[in-house]
């Protein structure tokens, strides 16, 4: 992992711009990582035309669950559900500056994802491939 985004990930986990709780929250999801015991939530508030207009999330976890979390939640305020249906795997790896990482460490990097995806589908607990 390159020097410059081992610090993205550090300072977004020390430093998190978006960690917390929204009240009220129109849609809010929690899940967690069994292998590890990363627990996270995100609330989001959403207007009439389904653009997120808030979000934050909380929950703890590694430094890569957490980063991951602040960006993801930082990346999807002003974005449609029906966009964040489509948001990917690719997408938070993209978001974080990462490649590749290996199976342990990818599921706490996605786990964002899988909490967001899981509300946004009515799924709980989901663990299908993103």
């Amino acid at each position: 992992m390159d020097d410059l985004y081992r610090e993205t990930i550090i300072d977004h986990y020390k430093n998190p711009g978006y960690k917390g709780s929204l009240d009220p929250a129109d849609l809010s999801f929690e899940d967690e990582n069994p292998l590890c015991g990363d627990q996270l939530r995100i609330d989001l508030q959403v207007d009439e035309n389904g653009t997120v207009t808030d979000a934050r999330f909380d929950g703890h976890g590694c430094a890569i669950s957490m980063a991951s979390a602040d960006l993801v939640v930082e990346d999807i305020i002003g974005k449609n559900i029906e966009e964040l249906k489509k948001m990917s795997k690719d997408d938070v790896l993209e978001l974080l500056g990462i490649e590749e990482l290996g199976p342990v460490r990818l599921k706490c990097a996605l786990l964002s994802l899988k909490v967001l995806k899981g509300g946004l589908y009515g799924i709980g607990h989901q663990d299908e491939e993103l």
